[in-house]
């Protein structure tokens, strides 16, 4: 059985991404937006970073108490999100792309909290990864409905198609290196909750600032790669935040 048909294949190739509306059922939703709340909670006695934990910086990148950004490596942190990146509404179509056996790395939750949490602004995944491999599908996943108000996916359509590495730099009161695009050439993609996006870790992309004061953004990222796929930064077997999903 097909599970992505010939035009989305296309679709990806030419794009670099995929949309799928509502893939995760609302039951499951449900159940990690109570996961991922947690989270958040456990966050709001924090005066700092600490271990998985990194709050949001203010303009001064010092951190902000009790503000959570994100947790890194979500799936070693509590191993129940581990089953969300294994679901086979997923895999059945990350395997059309990247072959039978799978693996994940680098996985994260960003709340992106109501009154202007971010997570990420524009850059490509392989920056970070010390790669331009077409191998590397990365995954975003939306436990919240999304729209350009609390902070959507944006991306720049055909940018991973010659496999180049743009030059990231860092930012004050900004987590990680970024760099920049066309604003002309962005198209945003808001999605109501359960929704994927699958896109090449080559691709441009970035995500809008949560301006809404009352919804916050609960979404997952992580990136998904052939099994026997060698990455010196994250070597299977060795690295904690690598796990086997088919």
């Amino acid at each position: 059985m097909n599970f992505l048909n010939e035009s989305e294949i296309k679709k990806f190739q030419k794009n670099g991404y995929l949309v799928f509306e509502k893939l995760i059922p609302e039951s499951c939703v449900e159940y990690y937006l109570d996961v991922l709340d947690g989270m958040v909670q456990y966050a709001e006695n924090l005066k700092n970073h600490k271990d998985s934990y990194f709050l949001e910086l203010d303009g001064h990148s010092k951190p902000i108490p009790g503000r959570l950004h994100k947790v890194q490596g979500v799936c070693v942190t509590d191993k129940r999100i581990l089953a969300l990146a294994s679901q086979n509404e997923i895999l059945d179509r990350i395997e059309e792309l990247a072959g039978p056996n799978i693996d994940i790395f680098g996985t994260k939750f960003f709340p992106k909290l109501a009154g202007g949490g971010t997570s990420t602004d524009w850059h490509q995944d392989n920056f970070y990864f010390g790669t331009n491999s077409s191998e590397i599908i990365s995954c975003g996943i939306y436990l919240h409905d999304t729209n350009e108000e609390n902070g959507c996916l944006q991306v720049i359509p055909g940018s991973h198609s010659e496999n180049q590495i743009f030059e990231h730099s860092p930012q004050s009161g900004r987590h990680g290196s970024w760099t920049q695009v066309n604003d002309a050439l962005r198209k945003t993609l808001p999605v109501p909750a359960g929704s994927v996006v699958l896109f090449s870790a080559n691709l441009l992309h970035g995500a809008l600032d949560n301006r809404s004061h009352t919804r916050a953004r609960y979404s997952t990222a992580w990136h998904y790669i052939p099994s026997n796929l060698s990455l010196e930064k994250f070597p299977r077997g060795v690295f904690k935040d690598r796990h086997t999903v088919r």
